[in-house]
């Protein structure tokens, strides 16, 4: 079996959760299109909780990548943060992740929840970006490429790791001391993002900043606007107010079944708080060990 492409870099040492295996149930292996460049697409956030915004998303993105881009979109991951993010009122990483299963395994055909990032100590998404490269091109070999004629040895491609998010990634990326240079470089440089824009988010100043990765950003627009956040979802919750139709069915009976969300809500200052939190995402953190992780591999 042959390669189009090798590498000589030494193999990254990553830190798993106990007993994690990476999700791969619903990964294209083979692409449908020899002529394509395969792409998987990463959505990293707190998902507390899951909404349809946040699924939809992905579809965007599928349309985007279909029409305008010589890519081929082989997965689409969820990558719910850390408990260790800090952010005022994160709900626990397990209900979390489980409400995002929930969404991808009974709403999706494609998409998949990995709960690498959401199970250890806090990950910069540069680091999570690499993660997935590795799982994906280093232990699953990458993608396979169907041979043109009768014969012809089959070739493996790497897929192309591509980070998905709201404009105001966008915007916290173009604030000067937010995301550290090296971090810019790697994911925007590396990697590359699809931006789905938001009504009344002016992106274009923030990507005039980030003009020297320009030909690395793809933005897209919102055909039919949907506004629905997570916080607005919270704050229905607490106020005893139906989100029914605002997420899916599972994670709306998920979140009655287990009383979340009930409490009297985060006061300014854990909203200040948050704000701070999302800022915080993006900097450089001290490499700490997590005392339940054990060394990652293939």
């Amino acid at each position: 079996m042959s390669s189009e492409t090798t590498t000589s870099s030494p193999p990254p040492q990553f830190s798993n959760p106990p007993n994690y295996q990476f999700p791969a149930h619903r990964l294209s292996h083979v692409l449908r299109n020899p002529d394509k460049q395969p792409v998987v697409l990463v959505a990293c956030g707190s998902f507390s909780p899951i909404t349809y915004l946040h699924l939809r998303m992905f579809e965007m993105a599928k349309d985007y990548v279909r029409q305008n881009t010589d890519f081929e979109i082989v997965g689409g991951y969820l990558s719910p943060v850390s408990d260790q993010y800090k952010k005022p009122g994160l709900l626990n990483a397990h209900h979390r992740v489980n409400m995002c299963n929930l969404a991808a395994e009974q709403t999706s055909q494609w998409l998949m929840v990995d709960p690498w990032e959401a199970f250890q100590s806090y990950q910069r998404t540069a680091v999570v970006l690499d993660h997935f490269e590795h799982e994906i091109n280093t232990c699953l070999g990458g993608i396979a490429v169907p041979s043109t004629s009768p014969g012809e040895p089959e070739t493996r491609r790497p897929a192309r790791i591509m980070l998905l998010a709201g404009s105001d990634l966008i915007a916290t990326m173009s604030e000067p001391g937010v995301w550290s240079e090296p971090d810019l470089d790697h994911i925007l440089g590396r990697y590359g993002v699809l931006i789905i824009e938001r009504a009344g988010a002016d992106v274009d100043q923030a990507v005039d900043t980030l003009a020297r990765w320009r030909h690395n950003i793809h933005l897209i627009h919102q055909l039919v606007q949907n506004d629905v956040s997570s916080t607005k979802v919270r704050l229905f919750l607490r106020r005893g107010l139906s989100v029914r139709y605002l997420l899916p069915a599972p994670v709306v009976d998920y979140i009655e079944q287990h009383g979340l969300y009930m409490d009297d809500g985060p006061s300014p200052h854990s909203a200040a708080g948050a704000v701070q939190a999302e800022r915080e995402k993006g900097k450089e953190k001290e490499p700490g060990a997590s005392s339940s992780a054990a060394a990652g591999g293939c």
